[in-house]
């Protein structure tokens, strides 16, 4: 049996109000700080970027796709994986649903990841997803935008990740959570070289012919485009989350 107080519909009512004053003021907030967002400064992207797709060799620019927006999801799928990040797929699983109403108004939605295209290709097949998705192998661009460290960077023990120095859990570790051993054996790695690769968004303007970089977010900040936490919030338990509970689309059913 569930916990959790009763009341009158009058008691309800009222509450209701005082957290709809407050739902009205994030929303105000968040109005506020993606004015913020939309006026970070513009960073020229003078570096030539290479990424395979299903069209052929591609720059950053093409990726565009004719419009002159680009937001890409930095999506984990190292080249050592056998399968995409369960998170990733949680999160990817509404791409495609948006893809289409972003490209008609000048927005391409494109995930890129380090994994060889082929892998890529296999993967987004099995789940069924049609939104473009670029291979940035043997490339640079995942560890200009901080989403992939490499093994001597791992050993380190701080690796430059949301835009601070973060402690990592050192290579050879044996008192791993249960979950993390969950996470990379569902990718078919352990856990340092599935956290060699980490989640992020990133946004990109292309001007005059010329790529601007404006915004990237990490961690907690890619909650925002994680479609099935904006409906858990609203659940009467919320998240409600106890250990790696979530799946695959195609895997629930093994459970």
């Amino acid at each position: 049996m569930i916990d959790h107080r009763t009341g009158t519909r009058q008691e309800w009512l009222a509450a209701r109000l005082e957290l709809l004053a407050a739902e009205k003021e994030l929303t105000h907030r968040s109005d506020e700080v993606a004015r913020q967002r939309q006026n970070l400064p513009w960073v020229r992207v003078d570096k030539d970027y290479r990424f395979a797709t299903d069209d052929g060799d591609a720059s950053l620019a093409d990726l565009f796709a004719g419009r002159s927006q680009l937001l890409v999801y930095h999506f984990m799928f190292g080249p050592e994986y056998e399968a995409g990040c369960p998170s990733c797929s949680a999160i990817a699983d509404g791409f495609d649903g948006s893809v289409v109403h972003l490209a008609n108004h000048d927005v391409t939605l494109c995930a890129v990841s380090q994994a060889p295209l082929p892998k890529l290709q296999a993967y987004k097949k099995r789940m069924g997803w049609g939104f473009p998705w670029a291979s940035s192998n043997g490339g640079d661009f995942n560890h200009d935008y901080h989403v992939t460290h490499t093994e001597q960077e791992w050993r380190t023990g701080t690796v430059e990740y949301n835009f601070r120095a973060m402690e990592v859990t050192p290579i050879g570790a044996t008192d791993l959570h249960p979950m993390m051993t969950q996470i990379s054996a569902s990718v078919g790695t352990d856990w340092p070289t599935y956290r060699q690769q980490g989640p992020g968004m990133s946004a990109f303007v292309l001007d005059d012919g010329v790529v601007y970089h404006t915004y990237s977010t990490y961690e907690r900040g890619v909650d925002a485009v994680w479609g099935m936490y904006q409906w858990l919030d609203r659940a009467p338990l919320g998240r409600n989350e106890q250990g790696f509970w979530w799946r695959r689309h195609d895997e629930y059913d093994q459970q």
